[in-house]
């Protein structure tokens, strides 16, 4: 006799028109569409990340860096070790046992000023979509985000 856990029954399916599964789809096809817009820059949204956050506060760390993008510091060294090779960061050489200064370059912060503007003409696009109430969606979407480590 087959038991809820049985291996034969089928999934129940997910509802449609979940406000959560619609949102993760509109997150990634956004994503999709930012990720094309830097793809001539030679970016991804992990370095676009990297770079704005040390546009900011430059003394951030390989460390600071890799838990604000949720990966490992050694993968954020190969982030940063690209963005270096783009132009878009120098490394200041430090004493041994010394963290690290990432600066942005002059080329760095010209990046990012295209890739903000090419951000603005995508929420443009976006924002032509938007129904009456617009402004409140947005800040519902901003309201998401700030808790986005569940806590509410």
């Amino acid at each position: 006799m087959p038991t809820d856990t049985d291996e034969n029954t089928p999934a129940a399916p997910l509802p449609s028109g979940s406000l959560a599964m619609l949102l993760v789809g509109a997150g990634r096809a956004a994503q999709r569409r930012i990720e094309k817009a830097l793809a001539p820059h030679g970016l991804t949204l992990r370095h676009l990340g990297a770079l704005g956050h040390l546009s900011r506060r430059p003394d951030m760390s390989y460390s600071d860096l890799a838990r604000r993008a949720g990966v490992t510091t050694q993968s954020m060294h190969a982030t940063v070790r690209q963005l270096q090779e783009l132009g878009a960061i120098d490394k200041e050489p430090t004493g041994q046992g010394q963290r690290a200064r990432l600066d942005v370059t002059a080329k760095g912060r010209e990046v990012l000023a295209e890739v903000a503007a090419t951000l603005r003409e995508l929420d443009a696009e976006l924002s032509r979509d938007l129904p009456e109430g617009g402004e409140r969606f947005k800040s519902f979407l901003i309201g998401l985000t700030a808790n986005s480590d569940g806590t509410t």
